[in-house]
């Protein structure tokens, strides 16, 4: 049974959640060619960098819909399926943890990795002389695997930003839904004409719009800071 619920961000509790379950399956198919790589001759692991950053930001917003769901299956008026929403929202907040914990191992190993091998091409170097390209080879990646760090943390730091942004429409709507049935049930005492009541109506959406433009202004905003630290 969907939970006709909206969030924030739009769309009900089921299909947050179904979007959850499509990241999570998403992000473990991308951990799991990650660690594929892991063991895959250098030009094929070229492009781990840009896979670990599209897995990271999966996970980053799996734990941004958790928040979300966290604060729609508490309206949810019986019990039983408040409990229900309760262990399926902790079990996909459990499952992304455990990726990000998989992901952060994945770094910590291929960072090793990237020493070791730097150690020795500078051993080998000193006997063959050929060792500068070698190093700038493994220099570039561990710049390139730097820079997607750095990036997953920016991304990390504006997506908690953006959901307080997004708590804090979802707190005014609440609370201008709730201005505008004691509006209307005054106005339906009074008697005051249609013509008001459209009025009122016209600027709830207009105050939706603004809403939505604010957080398609964040998104953009978090794009572009994004793509200027790449």
């Amino acid at each position: 049974m969907a939970v006709e619920m909206g969030g924030g961000g739009g769309g009900t509790l089921s299909e947050k959640y179904q979007s959850s379950k499509k990241l999570l399956l998403r992000s473990r198919d991308g951990l799991e060619r990650l660690e594929r790589l892991e063991y895959s001759s250098t030009s094929a692991s070229i492009d781990s960098p840009d896979l670990s950053f599209s897995v990271k930001k999966d996970i980053s917003q799996i734990h941004s819909i958790c928040a979300e769901m966290e604060r729609l299956w508490r309206s949810v008026p019986a019990k039983s399926q408040r409990d229900l929403w309760k262990r399926k929202v902790e079990q996909v907040a459990e499952e992304a943890e455990s990726l990000k914990q998989s992901l952060d191992k994945y770094f910590l190993r291929n960072q090793r990795r990237m020493m070791e091998a730097k150690e020795k091409a500078e051993l080998l170097g000193r006997a063959n002389g050929e060792s500068a390209h070698v190093l700038r080879i493994f220099d570039e990646e561990a710049q390139a695997m730097q820079s997607v760090r750095n990036s997953s943390r920016l991304l990390e730091e504006a997506s908690a930003t953006g959901e307080a942004i997004l708590f804090k429409y979802s707190e005014q709507r609440e609370r201008l839904k709730r201005a505008q049935r004691k509006a209307l049930d005054v106005l339906n005492t009074v008697g005051l004409s249609n013509s008001v009541l459209k009025l009122i109506e016209r600027r709830h959406r207009l105050d939706r719009s603004i809403k939505y433009a604010g957080m398609l202004f964040t998104v953009v905003i978090v794009f572009f800071f994004w793509r200027w630290t790449r």
